[in-house]
């Protein structure tokens, strides 16, 4: 059976889900399943809440129908896992989702049938944790009966440049003759090429280690501004002048977040640990990088007392709660950790962002976003997230955003703006 013959069941419509089942849909027959019954009733009604894909791009799967319904996937061949692979509250890898959708899958298996897994997992996961629970649920043989592929994500949550058919996609499968069927199931969307690595295991490792080598790389420049806050020195002048030879890596100090830089390196340490390694490097860039939001609210903090602000009656305007710039996406932001700094010292803090959904943030974080205006001013400003309607803002306009008779203070964590601009408009600033 070739694949114009073929139905593919893409499972959790996510930020990784969705552009894949949607891309996958205008040519091939396309079940996109979500066990979320209100998404799949928005997704039919042509929105996606994420942003990722316009109704224009939606309308263009043709052969793409979601369901909820499990029994509904008895109808693909081929299966492909997008669903999140998170961490908990002591930094363990959280496989609960994945085991769920395997069991899932495994229902609705069939001799021959391929299931594909693009979840970011620990090197031998698939193999160890992910079969046994399909050759459980499905009464069949792994190898014999059906197979597998890894083929890990990379979708970059908001570019509207690197998307999904931009990117090289690794490819991977548990036998020779299925790592081929599973590169040219993605090679006939994926116009950047695929790469096919020489196992599972290979394709696992090395989606863990493209993100734990950003996350080093961040947690270096993080560590720099820590040093030169207290050198007084401005870390982005600094970077600017290294960054004029030419093989100076652009990094910039923040808080990092999201599904992917802040939670992937856990999965490796976890399986570094398990196998009788403890990890220093790693583990020494996550700890730095965990800890710039608290960091942050307290250096503002500081700067608020110099200026006679009394903190235990200030409310502090926070601008921003999503983990990166124009996108809607909440998970793990660690502008929360700014936040909770903030209100252990009995801080009162407002949060607005245009980009987030204030229903989600309710849920999932406990508070309502509200306005931050010259009609609503606070006693100082952290813009903690860069979206566009900020960067627009100068300090003047800022200025007006808080109370007449102080001195604000002003956390420019993403150093958006001109720091003379800010200093003459009346703040005190403070930049990573």
């Amino acid at each position: 059976m070739n694949l114009d013959q073929k139905t593919i069941a893409v499972i959790g419509l996510g930020y990784v889900g969705l552009p894949l089942a949607v891309e996958f849909g205008k040519q091939f027959s396309v079940i996109g399943f979500d066990v979320n019954k209100s998404r799949i009733e928005e997704l039919q009604s042509g929105v996606d809440r994420t942003l990722e894909v316009a109704p224009a791009e939606l309308s263009l799967a043709s052969k793409l129908n979601y369901s909820s319904d499990a029994k509904d996937l008895s109808g693909a061949q081929i299966f492909i896992v997008t669903v999140p692979t998170p961490i908990d509250g002591a930094n363990r890898p959280d496989l609960t989702p994945l085991i769920k959708a395997s069991h899932t899958v495994g229902k609705a298996l069939k001799k021959g049938d391929i299931v594909i897994y693009e979840s970011t997992v620990y090197p031998g996961c698939t193999e160890e944790v992910c079969v046994p629970v399909l050759e459980q649920a499905s009464n069949l043989q792994f190898n014999v009966d059906f197979f597998c592929g890894y083929s890990p994500e990379r979708i970059n949550p908001g570019d509207k440049v690197n998307t999904l058919t931009k990117i090289k996609k690794i490819t991977s499968g548990s036998n020779p003759a299925i790592a081929k069927e599973v590169d040219d199931l993605y090679a006939s969307i994926i116009t950047a090429g695929t790469y096919p690595a020489t196992s599972m295991k290979v394709a696992e490792a090395a989606k863990v280690i493209e993100n734990s080598q950003r996350d080093l790389n961040i947690a270096f420049v993080n560590e720099l501004s820590v040093i030169f806050e207290r050198l007084d020195i401005d870390t982005i002048q600094v970077l600017e002048a290294a960054g004029s030879k030419w093989n100076f890596l652009p990094f910039r100090p923040g808080m990092v977040g999201g599904h992917c830089i802040g939670v992937d390196p856990y999965y490796l340490t976890h399986k570094a640990e398990e196998v009788g390694y403890h990890p220093q490097v790693i583990l020494a860039g996550r700890r730095i990088n965990d800890n710039m939001g608290r960091y942050a609210a307290r250096n503002v903090i500081k700067r608020m007392v110099k200026n006679g602000i009394d903190i235990t009656k200030a409310t502090v305007g926070v601008m921003g709660v999503t983990f990166k710039e124009n996108c809607p996406d909440i998970r793990n932001s660690k502008v929360i950790d700014l936040i909770e700094e903030l209100r252990s010292w009995n801080i009162n803090v407002v949060v607005t962002d245009p980009w987030a959904d204030p229903i989600e943030v309710a849920r999932e974080y406990g508070f309502d976003l509200q306005v931050i205006d010259e009609n609503y001013p606070v006693d100082s400003l952290i813009v903690a997230v860069g979206h566009q309607e900020f960067r627009s803002l100068d300090g003047n306009t800022l200025k007006k955003y808080c109370r007449w008779d102080l001195q604000p203070v002003f956390g420019d964590l993403k150093a958006l703006y001109d720091a003379k601009d800010l200093t003459d408009a009346g703040f005190t600033v403070f930049r990573l």
